[in-house]
């Protein structure tokens, strides 16, 4: 009888114990800036994977697009509250009937508008009370930026105050090139100087998609990016998949850390997205503890993505899978790490937002 009493006191206590961290999946309510009655996050009952997808392309390269909503709804069932709606700023021959670049060598791939301006669209007229959407602008060609400017005009005529975020803009994509992409020289990048002002004077990020390199050559490409900080260290930039690539799966991931260790010391103003399934494939997983160590010792320096891309014959499925793939090192970071990317910490003050991610349940 005195067992059954103590199991008792000790399943009550245990249930008082936990009543701060409740497992019913987080809304924005959540995330309310002034903390006030807000539960903490219970890493033990509560999904590890991420509420922010900081790199989503609602627009794919070229044929029909998943419908808005629907692309909504997959967030919702996943529990991402906040999302970067990106475009593609690079759009396939609408006479080639393509809807991935990589399947067509040699169609066109160019530099167009027209995905913001659908987002846009599409944005206005079916705004989510549920979910907090971030309008990017993704048409920027960076080899022949003298056009950047009136078209940041343009869009501040046709949609003010409606786009905060610039990207993802390829620098240099090599699985691009058979499409006729174009990679910026140095040249170009010290063109970039007056596009590159208007968003550092209204706190735009830019999300650069850079290359580091391939198998054969790992960093052929890293004077670009190195370049770029260099003339723009006033800018918030954030390097898109860790200047990662499928043509560069198999550099020593200790040399990776180490470059983008010294990156992060040297630019006070740069983040890192961990977006895209591929990097999971081949270093995040296979190499779980050193890229956790790296994200622990570096929590405020790195956002959480899919890239996924919504064209059609994709489906909730693919999300879902592409979400829990890009988060599962979430499981390994510690609790500041996990709340400051996996729960969004990082991206609210990159973008000055009204919210702030719950804390962690002891």
């Amino acid at each position: 009888m005195q067992s059954k009493i103590s199991l008792f006191i000790g399943v009550f206590l245990f249930s008082v114990f936990v009543s701060g961290c409740s497992n019913k999946s987080v809304d924005l309510s959540s995330f309310s800036k002034d903390g006030k009655n807000i539960e903490c996050f219970d890493r033990k009952t509560q999904s590890f994977t991420s509420v922010v997808d900081s790199h989503l392309h609602y627009r794919p390269f070229g044929g029909k697009a998943i419908p808005f909503d629907e692309v909504n709804d997959y967030l919702r069932k996943t529990g991402v509250l906040f999302v970067n709606v990106y475009g593609i700023g690079q759009s396939l021959d609408i006479h080639s009937h393509c809807t991935y670049y990589k399947n067509c060598p040699g169609v066109p791939a160019k530099p167009s508008i027209k995905n913001d301006f659908i987002n846009a669209k599409n944005f206005l007229e079916s705004k989510p009370e549920d979910i907090h959407m971030t309008l990017s602008m993704t048409f920027p060609d960076l080899a022949h930026p003298e056009n950047i400017v009136e078209m940041i005009e343009l869009y501040d005529r046709e949609y003010p105050k409606v786009f905060t975020w610039m990207g993802e803009v390829n620098l240099i994509k090599q699985a691009l090139i058979p499409n006729q992409h174009e990679p910026a020289s140095l040249e170009d990048i010290e063109n970039w100087k007056e596009f590159m002002a208007i968003l550092e004077k209204r706190n735009i990020p830019l999300n650069i998609h850079s290359d580091l390199g391939n198998d054969e050559e790992p960093l052929k490409f890293l004077y670009l990016m190195e370049h770029v900080l260099k003339l723009y260290p006033n800018n918030k930039i954030v390097w898109a998949h860790m200047g990662l690539s499928i043509e560069l799966q198999k550099m020593d991931p200790k040399k990776h850390i180490a470059m983008m260790k010294s990156f992060l010391d040297k630019n006070q103003n740069l983040m890192l997205d961990y977006s895209w399934d591929v990097l999971d494939k081949y270093y995040l997983t296979p190499h779980r503890e050193l890229y956790a160590e790296f994200f622990n010792a570096y929590p405020d320096r790195l956002l959480a993505g899919t890239d996924f891309v919504a064209a059609e014959g994709k489906g909730f499925e693919d999300y879902k899978r592409e979400l829990k793939q890009t988060s599962a090192i979430n499981k390994d970071l510690n609790d500041e790490a996990f709340r400051n990317i996996a729960l969004g910490e990082n991206y609210f003050k990159l973008l000055n937002l009204d919210f702030k991610a719950p804390q962690i349940c002891k």
